[in-house]
């Protein structure tokens, strides 16, 4: 089992769009093979930034690496496109025995 943290900061205004998409996404995942179960929480003590945080379990690693690259969640991403985030996401794995 992994969980892996999503991060991502988001364009001041644009955090609806963003909440929207992360729910189309955590839709998606729910069929996705090796998915266990996936959150999104937003940072509270900041009002000047958005920040998120998508924390999701998986399987293994080469679950999640496969549903990032595949159609269906390119389908339902449209970060580019809406202009919607400030920086590049990252992403931390978490392994547990």
């Amino acid at each position: 089992m992994v969980t892996i943290g999503m991060n991502y900061e988001v364009i001041p205004g644009k955090e609806e769009a963003f909440e929207g998409a992360c729910k189309k996404v955590i839709d998606v995942m729910g069929d996705a093979s090796g998915h266990d179960d996936s959150q999104l929480f937003r940072r509270v003590d900041k009002d000047d930034v958005a920040q998120y945080l998508i924390v999701s379990r998986w399987s293994d690693d080469s679950a999640f690496q496969a549903f990032i690259a595949s159609d269906t969640f390119k389908k339902v991403t449209n970060w580019g496109a809406e202009n919607i985030l400030a920086g590049r996401p990252s992403h931390t794995t978490y392994r547990t025995d």
